[in-house]
């Protein structure tokens, strides 16, 4: 947020919701921050037409009218960017919820103003940089413990560049200065720990690369057949109670990334609620910590004021960049994208924009992706030759579940993972419901060597013959339907049971239980090879002879069934499983 002192002021001509028209603003700019009335709400010009001003206020306008102040402040929307970000719950323009509560309740006060950053804490700075190094935009002066799991990296920030005339050490807030730069231009640049960032406006790399490693989620149907880099794109659209939300949360949870961004975009407020209440208690599963000690919250729920769920996006993949730039793997949730186009839509309709496809703007496709976009594997900015990595995975909600609609469309049409959910699935309780028929995943080739090599050789040739048996058996279920399950041979029934157990015993995952909802990828490829194993020498004993249903009796399918309850530590018992397949086999073939 600005604080710029404020500048001359126009006069409020019409009021609309949450779209304010003033006059005499000839001097401002687009996305300029503003303080509407002598209650100082904040809103940003989103429109100029010669000397009026199109205002989208992000809090109440109820009481605003004509003739009314508008004050400028000659900054765009900005976020504050400096250590205490972690564990931190934000509104979608970065107001600190638990402070706003403290001071005004459980309802946000119109005009309340809190900073973003606490300015009495003071931080331990340890200096990376010496006096007399060279240094330019993006280098680590210095860095900051912000929690157990953060080393926060105090960087050059933007337009910056010289030698490193003083440089601190030891304990100072976020607006004191750590470290003193020599321009290029003879003038000296004071550097804080505390940096501001327009929100709109993308952070610079040096350069983006090609994503190759996968993003583990430890959800077995995502990372089997539906993989995400580290830097990919992904959506997850499905209807009302397909389990759209607790996917997301196991995303959030247990997804190997180093930072965690949740947006909770116009979703109803007993669901961030739940947010609210699991993160904290939650551990996470490499360092053992609370999971909120790597994790920023940003909550802008269906009842808060629809221009601020517009800038909730944005505010959140601005954070996501900043840790990006330090070389975190940064991992970005969005749910839902659907309510923030809802509110394109609703700021556009009262500008009386010409209405596109479903009465969504016109922009709504270059909207979506422009927030996608900023996405990605980069090198980072400086010459320490980082790596860093934003994965963005936004959810979708189409009405009555129709995929055709056109936020869904044009969210396709820029992702590159499509984890479709059916209601199907979720009526025969079968979680996640993400369809394997017409879901798909475009890094699949892309992540084969990092498979291969942290899995198993077979990974791939493996993966590619359980998909296929899920595909017949698709093809195979109408014939079932009409002349029953006699009438296909003994291998088809077999394949049928493989299937049944590939969706039963591998794909089904029970996010509420302590052992299935994470599996880690030995494990998935462990599971996943006895049921293929069984599938596989189980044919060739039906080749030599064997009756079908000596194999259907075999004590070992309960074993494969129970399987996935087999706790991490106890990974051994999984290694033999597979011996324990091919024996009580071979014990069928030999009697």
């Amino acid at each position: 947020m600005s604080e710029s002192k404020d500048m001359e002021q126009g006069i409020i001509t019409k009021v609309s919701g949450p779209l304010v028209v003033a006059k005499g603003m000839s001097e401002a700019k687009m996305y300029e921050v503003v303080k509407v009335s002598e209650e100082k709400l904040i809103g940003e010009i989103i429109e100029l037409e010669g000397d009026r001003a199109s205002i989208q206020v992000y809090e109440e306008t109820g009481g605003l009218g004509p003739g009314d102040p508008v004050y400028r402040t000659g900054s765009p929307l900005s976020v504050e960017l400096a250590p205490g970000l972690m564990e931190s719950l934000y509104d979608g323009i970065q107001r600190p919820l638990n402070l706003i509560q403290e001071k005004a309740g459980d309802f946000i006060t119109r005009g309340i103003e809190v900073p973003a950053i606490d300015r009495e804490k003071k931080w331990e700075f340890k200096p990376v940089a010496k006096q007399g190094d060279e240094v330019a935009e993006g280098d680590t002066l210095g860095t900051v413990d912000e929690t157990t799991l953060v080393e926060h990296r105090i960087m050059v920030p933007k337009g910056a560049a010289g030698k490193v005339k003083e440089v601190k050490s030891g304990e100072f807030t976020v607006e004191e200065i750590v470290a003193v730069i020599a321009g290029k231009d003879g003038q000296d640049i004071e550097v804080m720990m505390l940096q501001k960032w327009p929100i709109r406006e993308p952070r610079p790399v040096a350069s983006k690369l090609v994503p190759t490693e996968p993003l583990i989620t430890g959800q077995r149907v995502v990372d089997t057949f539906f993989p995400i880099v580290k830097g990919g794109v992904g959506c997850v659209p499905g209807p009302f109670g397909a389990g759209k939300t607790v996917i997301q949360h196991q995303f959030a949870k247990w997804a190997d990334a180093d930072i965690v961004i949740f947006i909770g975009c116009g979703e109803r407020g007993n669901e961030m609620t739940d947010v609210l209440m699991e993160f904290p208690e939650l551990k996470d599963p490499r360092s053992g910590e609370p999971l909120m000690k790597r994790t920023v919250l940003i909550a802008n729920t269906s009842n808060m004021p629809v221009a601020a769920r517009e800038a909730s996006v944005y505010t959140g993949i601005t954070l996501a960049e900043y840790y990006r730039d330090m070389g975190y793997k940064v991992e970005l949730t969005a749910d839902s994208t659907s309510r923030w186009a809802e509110a394109l839509r609703e700021i556009s309709g009262r500008l009386e924009e010409m209405p596109g496809e479903e009465g969504y703007p016109a922009y709504l496709g270059s909207r979506t992706a422009s927030f996608y976009e900023r996405a990605g594997k980069v090198r980072c900015l400086g010459g320490e030759k980082r790596e860093g990595s934003l994965s963005v995975i936004g959810a979708v909600s189409p009405p009555g579940g129709d995929l055709s609609e056109p936020v869904t469309q044009n969210t396709l049409r820029v992702t590159k993972v499509f984890w479709g959910l059916d209601d199907d699935l979720a009526n025969r309780r079968h979680f996640p419901a993400i369809n394997w028929l017409n879901s798909y995943s475009l890094y699949l080739e892309d992540v084969n060597d990092y498979m291969k090599k942290e899995a198993g050789k077979d990974w791939p040739e493996m993966r590619g013959q359980a998909m296929q048996i899920l595909q017949e058996e698709a093809s195979l279920e109408e014939i079932v339907r009409l002349v029953g399950i006699e009438a296909l041979s003994a291998k088809e029934q077999l394949l049928l049971d493989t299937a049944k157990a590939i969706r039963e015993d591998y794909l089904q995952q029970d996010a509420f239980d302590d052992v299935d909802s994470y599996a880690s990828l030995k494990k998935q490829y462990l599971l996943l090879k006895a049921i293929m194993t069984f599938n596989n020498k189980g044919t060739e004993a039906l080749e030599k002879g064997v009756e079908l249903k000596s194999l259907q009796e075999l004590p070992i399918k309960e074993k494969i069934a129970r399987a996935r309850f087999i706790p991490e530590d106890k990974m051994a018992e999984l290694e033999k499983l597979v011996d324990e397949v091919v024996k009580g086999i071979e014990g069928v073939a030999k009697s």
